[in-house]
């Protein structure tokens, strides 16, 4: 075949694309078990940090397993209708951004059961809502009273450094600790305010980042919509 030809030009690039496409393909297949790993470290630590637990690459899963002693699913009535223990993938797996799309009455609603070393109970709910620029997240630890906050866990995609991404923050973060998500038996959502305001309607509150009031204002929302749908599950840790 002559390699001066438009022919010759046109075959050689589709071999081409056909050869790294099948090597590209065959690296992904090759490295996704490990990607998948990693990932799933990534989310157990995220969990751990919610109830103040420290971990690495190397003992993060063995502090998981140690300390999540169970994984719940529950519905808006505050039925748990599955239980699994800290290997339930399924449960574990549970896109909380994708539910979020769904009818309250259809969504899944995973509670990690954390029991510490003193053997204090801890119930870390994950959430998930949206920043300025993208999609922000994170995991509530409650007491086993269902209500005062025990440590939180907050993160982002794509929020601006310095200002929105402070959410990410430790100093945000342990600005939580304590607060409560009832008051008189009632829920009420923990307010994330601009600083020197004070909500209106008794809830506890903590002062948002300055700067990045948008963001500040996603988490609020996003502790307000996902932690309303444990209502009656946390009501009833409440009234033990």
């Amino acid at each position: 075949m002559n390699k001066q030809s438009n022919t010759y030009t046109v075959v050689y690039i589709i071999v081409l694309v056909v050869v790294v496409g099948a090597a590209l393909a065959f690296t992904s297949m090759s490295l996704r078990d490990r990607q998948i790993a990693n990932a799933n470290a990534d989310k157990m630590k995220q969990i751990l940090a919610s109830v103040r637990i420290e971990c690495d690459a190397k003992d993060v899963k063995d502090k998981f397993n140690k300390h999540i002693t169970a994984m719940l699913v529950v519905d808006t009535e505050g039925n748990v209708v599955k239980t699994g223990g800290s290997d339930d993938m399924e449960i574990f797996n549970i896109d909380v951004a994708a539910q979020a799309k769904l009818a309250d009455s259809e969504r899944e609603l995973p509670v990690y059961v954390c029991t510490l070393a003193d053997d204090r109970l801890e119930y870390i709910i994950p959430v998930s809502g949206n920043g300025l620029w993208g999609q922000i997240w994170g995991y509530v630890a409650l007491d086993a009273d269902g209500s005062t906050v025990y440590g939180a866990y907050f993160s982002h995609a794509s929020e601006t450094p310095g200002l929105g991404a402070e959410i990410a923050n430790p100093k945000f973060q342990k600005e939580f600790i304590g607060k409560e998500f009832f008051k008189n038996g009632r829920f009420l959502p923990v307010t994330v305010v601009k600083a020197g305001q004070r909500p209106t309607d008794g809830s506890d509150y903590v002062d948002g980042i300055s700067g990045g009031t948008i963001t500040s204002k996603g988490v609020g929302a996003m502790l307000d919509n996902c932690l309303r749908l444990y209502d009656a599950f946390l009501q009833s840790r409440l009234n033990k």
